[in-house]
């Protein structure tokens, strides 16, 4: 009797143009406020038409970054920024201003990786 292994099914992810990392890990933030802004940003994307279509974003959770200080922190992949006091109303100029209008919040950024975020 041989025992065949159940079929492996190759997952499938829909087109974006940015994929949204939210740090939603203990220390990162007190009282949940990073799970309380990624619960927000499904009617943020919507309202802002980023839920679809050709400027889509993605969003994940992560459980750490390992940059603990001035929570809520993000990444916005591919552009490699990395926000902090991502406070829900720094959340709408981040929308605004960077996924919807391609323009980097500079008051906002803690880190700028090799993507380059103003190379559209």
């Amino acid at each position: 009797m041989s025992a065949e292994s159940p079929e492996v099914v190759k997952p499938k992810i829909g087109s974006y143009r940015r994929h949204l990392l939210v740090c939603t890990g203990p220390r990162c933030t007190q009282d949940g406020q990073s799970q309380a802004l990624f619960d927000s940003l499904g009617e943020k994307f919507k309202a802002a038409g980023l839920h679809e279509g050709e400027l889509r974003v993605k969003r994940s959770r992560v459980s750490c970054f390992a940059a603990c200080k001035g929570g809520p922190v993000m990444c916005v992949q591919p552009d490699g920024t990395w926000y902090y006091n991502v406070t829900d109303a720094n959340m709408d100029r981040i929308v605004e201003q960077h996924l919807v209008g391609g323009q980097v919040v500079q008051d906002l950024v803690f880190h700028q990786g090799p993507g380059g975020a103003d190379a559209e």
